[in-house]
């Protein structure tokens, strides 16, 4: 039982809790809206995980980047004539 425990944690927390506590709080939104407000909350789900996933990655990105690094530049230097 404690390997399966250890299994499902890591499969839906992984690497970032940050994104499973996002979409975690994003179907609490959905439930409450479906049992308080009587709101059907799907429609909430698809663009609050975007959001979400947008928010990890760029985290992930400044994460792997090297400190003070420049970022590429949209078109590459050409060399200059003789």
């Amino acid at each position: 039982m404690k390997q399966f425990g250890l299994f499902l944690w890591d499969f839906v927390v992984g690497d970032d809790w940050v994104g499973a506590a996002g979409v975690a709080l994003l179907l609490g939104i959905g439930a409450v809206l479906a049992h308080v407000a009587h709101v059907s909350g799907w429609w909430l789900l698809p663009p609050g995980v975007s959001l979400v996933l947008a928010a990890t990655l760029r985290r992930a990105v400044k994460a792997a980047s090297p400190a003070g690094a420049a970022p590429p530049s949209a078109a590459p230097e050409r060399p200059t004539g003789t």
